[in-house]
C-alpha cells in the first residue's frame, strides 16, 4: 500500500463488514506494538462511510469475489 491508495475499510470484528472508504496517509511500516513476528501497520485517514455496511455474508455469495483473499483467508488484515 502507498501514500494516496484508497481502500476499502472493513471491521473485522463482531460485524464482519465493509464500512467505509479511508486514504493511505503513510504507506507500510513495521508495527511498532509488536514484540515478535513481521507485523507491518498502515496509516489510514477516513474519506467516507458507506451509506450501508456491505457484509462478509454478502461479499462471499457474490461469485465474482470468490477468489479474493478475504474469502480465502481467514485472518486476513490487508489485502490487495
Amino acid at each position: 500500500m502507498q501514500k494516496g491508495d484508497e481502500v476499502l475499510f472493513y471491521h473485522s470484528g463482531e460485524d464482519k463488514a465493509v464500512v467505509g472508504v479511508a486514504r493511505v496517509t503513510r504507506p507500510a511500516y513495521l508495527d511498532p506494538t509488536v514484540k515478535e513476528g513481521d507485523w507491518s501497520a498502515v496509516d489510514l485517514a477516513p474519506i467516507k462511510p458507506l451509506r450501508r455496511p456491505v457484509t462478509l455474508r454478502q461479499i462471499k455469495s457474490d461469485p465474482r469475489l470468490k477468489q479474493t483473499p478475504l474469502i480465502r483467508q481467514s485472518r486476513l488484515s490487508v489485502m490487495p
